[in-house]
């Protein structure tokens, strides 16, 4: 090989970072998409003759030969939180005045900068080079999506500059509308479902396992934050976002530093009619105390940082026209009323169908077949009507009536006492078995990629599936025999059932759809009985006994693991090698903390706020954010805040963490 190879190779990598920097992150472009094209198809030529020069780092790396075949989780050094939210200017207002009563009335700079509707990431540097991309997740654990992060054009595989040894920051991925628009076209020509809004196809491309669709996406970035790093940290957030530049990541460019809290209101204002200027869909601004000093003061509640709020722009509206008014089958049997609207765009999508959510709603808000109605988006996505306008009623309008009978089965629809929602009985209904393996199946339960509606109602219609273990018994040759099913498709999704199976006592006990058994009941439920061998032997006291369950949920878990049936299909499920234990649990903890309430406050050195509240939970106590009278044990780790002073005045029992581990250990004794 000859010296002057080497030196073009990497002429070549540090002249085409130069020109992904300059089109896709400062969207300032020197040369012509064949000019690059060129300097690309050159150095793919020189790596592939010369294969010991091949670097990791190398922009033609960004993208594998071959899809993954799954996502490791991976544990964020610190939790991703979410942001408390404001709707006016009085509650910004109101946020101000918190943080005045907690560091004092002074002037305040505060950075503004746009709320990107994406996907929240985590971006991992090592010398430099990118090693890990992360999604926010549940906040504590996230899906590892490197291969997908490295086919985003805007992400840099090696920073520029004076880069820290060890470095993580975070931002948002989305969807540019005019890429969302190509995508759903190309996806109505091939005759698939379009993406609902933008938000959901960024997040839905960030979970394909096949890099290779990432790049042809053409998901972009902003970058907001830096979590961690090694050497000396910002002064703030206005210098933290001025080194992501530095480094060749990509920021917001509308961000601005405002002295005061006008500044950041006419910021808001601003940007609120200018929204749809933009390339990229948002839900409002972020506000910060830009001071990293006075940010460490304040600190955060036990789910956000007290130094930041979101300013969430109010929902766009439209006006339109019911068509008719249908009634949907859910997966408990709840008969959900459902408005069929004229169609009409709003907040980026067409919306075409609106939830009347009950029988009693429906008659709150006099909604009839020939309305004309407000309809808005909560949150820029779940269409709902707002109300009525009365004066365009038709003469002909009559109030909707709630129907007797179940449409999807026919069996007499019941209505409990004290319950606003009509539902059907008869739990062999074809629209229940759809709706409950549809919800087995999503994302936050089993995470079955692949199994939408369509193929549901192919699978329930064929006789191939009567609950959700029938699921596991699935062949390629079955899947392939149905209608417009590729042997690929066929494999991919067997593949995708199959690694279902380890995915947790949390995840199972809410795919199994139990009524009342969120997320987070089955969170705590997983947590503490660690298997559902264990819960299954539980009384409905000692499940009620588990804070934030209550006894309405706990009674509904105990009849459901009861009955027959039930046990019978978690027989199924288990023979069939679905895990239905909670990977790492210890066991059942005792209750000795029940009834007791904990607040933490400074760092713990051998855990994470996460990992204690964890621990306390497991053993029936509850982690409140703000010391009070009623506050039975205050843990206190290096650096507490103003709590500490709190729990002094308070004369409460304050423990460090060595006395916070002895409690635990008596506990566990106990």
């Amino acid at each position: 090989m000859k010296r002057g190879t080497k030196q073009r190779v990497e002429w070549l990598r540090a002249e085409i970072r130069r020109h992904e920097r300059l089109y896709y992150v400062l969207a300032a472009p020197e040369i012509s998409d064949q000019e690059y094209d060129a300097l690309e198809r050159e150095l793919r030529e020189l790596e592939a003759a010369h294969p010991e020069l091949v670097s990791p780092d190398s922009p033609t790396r960004r993208v594998g030969g071959e899809p993954a075949e799954g996502f490791a989780t991976f544990t964020h050094r610190v939790a991703m939180l979410s942001l408390d939210n404001t709707y006016n200017e009085d509650e910004l207002r109101d946020f101000q005045a918190r943080v005045f009563r907690l560091v004092g009335e002074r002037p305040l700079r505060y950075t503004a900068e746009l709320k990107i509707d994406g996907l929240s990431i985590s971006l991992h540097y090592e010398r430099g080079r990118l090693v890990r991309g992360v999604t926010r997740g549940d906040g504590v654990r996230g899906d590892d999506v490197t291969s997908n992060v490295r086919a985003i054009r805007s992400v840099p595989l090696l920073l520029q500059g004076e880069a820290p040894d060890e470095l993580e920051v975070r931002g948002e991925v989305y969807l540019p509308r005019s890429r969302f628009e190509a995508i759903n076209r190309e996806r109505e020509e091939a005759d698939e479902e379009a993406f609902a809004n933008p938000r959901n196809a960024a997040a839905g491309t960030m979970k394909t396992l096949d890099a290779r669709v990432v790049a042809r996406r053409g998901l972009d970035l902003f970058l907001y934050q830096i979590a961690q790093q090694t050497g000396a940290p910002a002064r703030g957030q206005w210098e933290a976002l001025d080194r992501l530049r530095g480094w060749g990541l990509r920021t917001n460019p509308t961000s601005r530093l405002c002295d005061g809290l006008e500044e950041v209101l006419a910021f808001c204002a601003e940007w609120q009619e200018k929204r749809d200027s933009l390339e990229y869909d948002i839900d409002g601004v972020v506000v910060k105390v830009d001071d990293a000093a006075l940010q460490a003061e304040l600190g955060f509640t036990s789910k956000s940082p007290r130094w930041a709020i979101a300013y969430k722009y109010p929902p766009r509206q439209a006006a339109t026209v019911v068509e008719s008014i249908v009634v949907q089958v859910g997966r408990t049997g709840r008969l959900t009323p459902v408005a069929n609207l004229r169609p009409v765009p709003l907040a980026g999508s067409t919306v075409a169908r609106a939830t009347l959510h009950n029988e009693e709603e429906v008659a709150r808000k006099d909604v009839r077949v020939g309305d004309t109605v407000l309809i808005e988006k909560g949150g820029d996505v779940i269409p709902k009507v707002v109300r009525v306008v009365p004066e365009k009623r038709p003469a002909a309008a009559r109030p909707w009536q709630a129907p007797t009978h179940c449409p999807a089965c026919g069996a007499e629809a019941v209505k409990p006492e004290g319950e606003a929602d009509r539902r059907c009985p008869n739990a062999a209904c074809p629209a229940q078995l759809e709706t409950r393996i549809l919800h087995f199946a999503r994302r936050d339960a089993m995470d079955i990629e692949g199994l939408g509606e369509a193929l549901v109602a192919q699978l329930a219609a064929a006789g191939l599936v009567r609950d959700v273990s029938d699921l596991y018994r699935l062949t390629a040759t079955q899947l392939v025999a149905l209608e417009r099913f590729g042997e690929k498709s066929a494999a991919n999704l067997i593949a995708q059932i199959e690694q279902s199976k380890g995915r947790g006592l949390r995840r199972l006990l809410f795919g199994l759809g139990i009524r009342f058994v969120g997320e987070r009941a089955a969170m705590l439920l997983s947590r503490h009985f660690c298997s559902l061998e264990a819960l299954a032997k539980a009384s409905v006291d000692e499940i009620d006994a588990i804070y934030e369950i209550g006894p309405a949920v706990a009674q509904s878990i105990h009849d459901w693991l009861a009955d027959p049936a039930s046990r019978s299909l978690v027989g199924r499920l288990e023979d069939c090698g679905v895990v239905t234990v909670e990977e790492g649990a210890a066991g059942p903890a005792s209750l000795a903390f029940q009834g007791q309430q904990f607040v933490l406050t400074g760092t713990l050195a051998g855990m994470t706020r996460d990992q204690a509240k964890a621990e306390i939970e497991r053993r029936g106590g509850r982690v409140t954010s703000s010391v009070s009278k009623k506050t039975s044990v205050v843990v206190v780790g290096a650096d507490p805040g103003s709590k500490a002073d709190r729990a002094a005045e308070l004369k409460l029992k304050v423990v460090d963490e060595a006395g916070f581990r002895a409690l635990i250990a008596e506990a566990d004794a106990s």
